[in-house]
């Protein structure tokens, strides 16, 4: 049988675990930290999010930029260091910002997310997987004329690409999530897509996880990839082995026939050595998740939300409502940075003032690995420069793939990812019109 090394035990990697095995493949997952989901994975908006394909990198962000440029509680905040790795990348996100680009990028998502999405409502079906899973739809909700505006294009492009996100009226709105209503004298407009969902990432993917291992998945925890060793005897780049460190143990190698890498931000340093340049930058995301008010639960929102103007999106998990969003790009630092935790409580108990315990709150951070594009890396590695529209097969890996870069969309684009990751290593062509990176799939 042959064997698979899934590189990270993510949602992105246990759903490629998963994909896997059901394909008959020999799996194993290799991870550092003691469980599945403990990073990225952990606490992220929790949404299901379709209609959240507009990317980062549009004609209006440079503008917003530059305002937000040196306010510790900006949506966007980019911090200038004296790193060539995030010069670089941000210079191919300028560009990646010209029209033309960010409507190539939004069909790109927008297709990947309808596929991602039918592929986990078919998972649940088929296995019966419950994580806290509300599927109510998704909101966009406006509190400023302009940026309500700028959301009617985008939202008539994606209904003319299948996704059924739709401009509603505030009545509409105020209908569809009761808890809007306190605040229904500032909303301007707002948009609903029926089918999108949102849920618990990190307790989906440990009970998938929790399903591999009964389906005969290995998970290798407290595990460190230190390194991806190539075999110089062959015409092909090809990879003989990873070098890793258990926890308390000595290096030691480990081989399997292919490997899926699935590491998020991590993983460029990982590529680096094989002169595999990844362009994928982390980008700090914020959550904070609190308790929901047991007097007033109704005053907190069902249906998952998003608020635009501030970039952060609201799911409720049981009990608790999750709030997350922003963007830090401050390398690999986790620090929690007090007056961007301190911006969003703001702004929940601005929008939710009764709905929720604020001071029951618990602050998280976790590195989403951004492309310049806001479109994730699925396929064959190659060597050089990785990029969308990139099919240098002569210098493809025979055994090498990509499942990473999803950035602030990694559960929504999950199950879709894995399910076309699995039938790329399977020879098969994916049923999604979606540009893999290092094959020809016409």
């Amino acid at each position: 049988m042959t064997h698979i090394a899934v590189l990270g035990a993510g949602v992105v990697g246990v759903t490629t675990a998963w994909y896997l095995r059901q394909a008959g493949y020999d799996v194993t997952v290799i991870e550092r930290e003691s469980a599945a989901g403990m990073q990225t994975s952990f606490a992220n908006g929790g949404q299901i999010s379709v209609s959240h394909a507009t990317p980062w990198a549009n004609p209006a962000t440079p503008k917003k930029a530059l305002k937000w440029l040196g306010k510790e509680d900006a949506p966007l905040l980019y911090r200038l260091r004296a790193d060539k790795a995030q010069l670089r990348w941000a210079l191919q996100f300028l560009q990646e910002c010209r029209a033309d680009r960010a409507d190539a990028n939004l069909v790109q998502m927008v297709r990947l997310g309808l596929f991602s999405r039918e592929a986990l409502q078919q998972l649940r079906a088929d296995i019966g997987i419950e994580y806290e899973q509300q599927t109510r739809g998704i909101m966009h909700f406006y509190t400023d004329q302009a940026e309500f505006e700028a959301a009617i294009a985008p939202t008539e492009r994606m209904q003319a690409l299948g996704c059924e996100r739709h401009i509603i009226d505030i009545r509409t709105a105020v209908s569809l999530e009761p808890a809007l209503y306190p605040i229904a004298h500032k909303l301007t407009g707002a948009t609903y897509t029926s089918r999108d969902e949102s849920g618990n990432a990190h307790l989906f993917t440990q009970r998938l996880a929790a399903r591999c291992l009964k389906a005969g998945v290995q998970f290798l925890y407290d595990t460190d990839i230190l390194a991806i060793n190539l075999d110089t005897q062959k015409s092909k780049p090809h990879v003989h082995s990873v070098t890793l460190r258990p926890k308390d143990e000595n290096a030691q190698t480990f081989s399997a026939d292919s490997y899926v890498l699935a590491l998020g931000s991590h993983s460029v340093a990982l590529m680096k050595p094989l002169d595999v340049q990844l362009p994928i930058f982390p980008a700090k995301g914020y959550s904070a998740t609190y308790q929901v008010n047991p007097r007033a639960p109704h005053l907190a929102p069902f249906v998952s939300l998003i608020d635009d103007e501030f970039k952060l999106v609201a799911s409720r998990l049981g009990d608790k409502l999750r709030v997350a969003g922003t963007a830090e790009f401050n390398g690999y630092n986790l620090d929690l940075n007090p007056t961007r935790c301190a911006a969003i409580t703001r702004r929940v108990q601005q929008l939710f003032p009764k709905g929720i315990i604020a001071n029951s709150v618990q602050y998280w951070t976790g590195l989403r690995p951004m492309t310049p594009s806001n479109v994730p890396l699925i396929g064959r590695a190659h060597k050089g420069h990785v990029r969308h529209g990139s099919h240098n097969t002569a210098a493809s890996f025979d055994n090498l793939w990509l499942n990473t870069g999803h950035g602030t969309l990694g559960w929504t684009h999950a199950c879709g990812s894995a399910k076309a990751i699995s039938l790329l290593i399977q020879g098969e062509k994916p049923p999604v019109d979606f540009d893999f990176v290092g094959v020809t799939t016409a």
